[in-house]
């Protein structure tokens, strides 16, 4: 079974490597962890590595030539298996299966995946699971949220009391990037030891402003509820609309170019989307199909012209239309 967090933490201090590893879930989560497992292979001599990016035309045999390669500097190297999407398909999966089944000596195998749920299991992970480790870092639940930052904070030299934990979490809603940047910060500027409430809202920039890119973000993560309270915050705000429906029309744009590429990660690349927000975009076009976001983009057009008075209509109340599709493709009726 994957191990759970206290697992990991003890696998890890370990003074040896297990052959494969197979680290999944939220992507901060998955790149500390990766990172961590690096600096122990590094510690215990594994001082070559070989990075394998994962993408449409990725030749797996490449996967066993790295395995039964010999090592020019050491006897001791670590496979950097990138799988943003989490999903080898077949000849991955074949791939991965024989090198479970026959992993080379001195060689670990970490695969990192970025995207992931219970439908991303199968026979290949099952295999991982048994040669090796496979960890899932799942982002905190609500009621879980608070012990994070606690945790986080601990992790950095901090502490704090429960109401100043709980300003923190509130500030950052839940965005563990946000959550883990603004602690690093609070390292810096207050140094280790306790923090009161005071202090804290002193400190932490309210990083739960509302914003078009969290808006955006929100409407195409399919996070309807956050979405529409964030255009709510925009308009209580004074945001202008016009302004608004250009960053939205932007990445309705970029949606559809995605959409209608052959390539989608060279399309990616081309745009110079950064993997949370490739897999952003990735996650939106699995949900609906390209048409559907034709639509929207013509509806955010429409919504402009008439943010413009070049068109008659309530432009807030369309706009939360657009917002709910995009979040929710089933209620595309919205839109009527």
């Amino acid at each position: 079974m994957p191990l759970n967090h206290a697992q990991w933490q003890k696998a890890l201090a370990g003074d040896s490597l297990s052959p494969v590893y197979l680290l999944a879930g939220e992507e901060l989560l998955v790149l500390e962890a990766a990172d961590a497992l690096r600096a122990q292979a590094r510690k215990l001599g594994y001082t070559e590595r070989d990075v394998l990016d994962v993408g449409a035309h990725f030749d797996w045999d490449e996967l066993a030539r790295s395995a039964a390669g010999m090592s020019l500097f050491a006897t001791r190297r670590l496979l950097d298996l990138r799988l943003p999407t989490g999903r080898p398909g077949v000849e991955g999966a074949k791939a991965i299966n024989e090198f479970c089944a026959n992993p080379p000596p001195d060689v670990s195998l970490l695969i990192t995946a970025v995207e992931w749920s219970s439908k991303h299991e199968g026979a290949w992970t099952k295999q991982v699971d048994g040669a090796g480790s496979m960890v899932v870092f799942n982002a905190p639940r609500s009621n879980e949220w608070q012990a994070w930052v606690g945790a986080r904070l601990a992790s950095r030299g901090l502490s704090a009391a429960p109401e100043a934990a709980a300003l923190l979490a509130e500030r950052v809603e839940g965005n563990l990037l946000a959550a883990a940047q603004e602690i690093d910060k609070l390292a810096v500027l207050h140094g280790q030891g306790r923090i009161d409430a005071a202090e804290m809202e002193h400190l932490v920039a309210d990083s739960a402003r509302y914003d078009a890119f969290k808006l955006s973000d929100a409407a195409l993560g399919g996070d309807g509820a956050r979405a529409l309270r964030i255009l709510d915050g925009l308009r209580a705000e004074g945001e202008e609309l016009i302004a608004l429906m250009g960053w939205l029309v932007n990445q309705l744009q970029l949606a559809m170019r995605l959409a209608n590429a052959r390539d989608f990660a060279a399309q990616a690349r081309a745009e110079r989307l950064w993997p949370a927000r490739e897999q952003l975009f990735r996650k939106a076009l699995r949900r609906a199909p390209r048409e559907h976001w034709m639509q929207c983009l013509a509806r955010a057009a429409r919504i402009d012209r008439i943010a413009k008075g070049r068109e008659a209509g309530d432009a807030w109340l369309e706009a939360q239309r657009l917002i709910a599709t995009m979040a929710e493709p089933r209620a595309a009726g919205a839109l009527a």
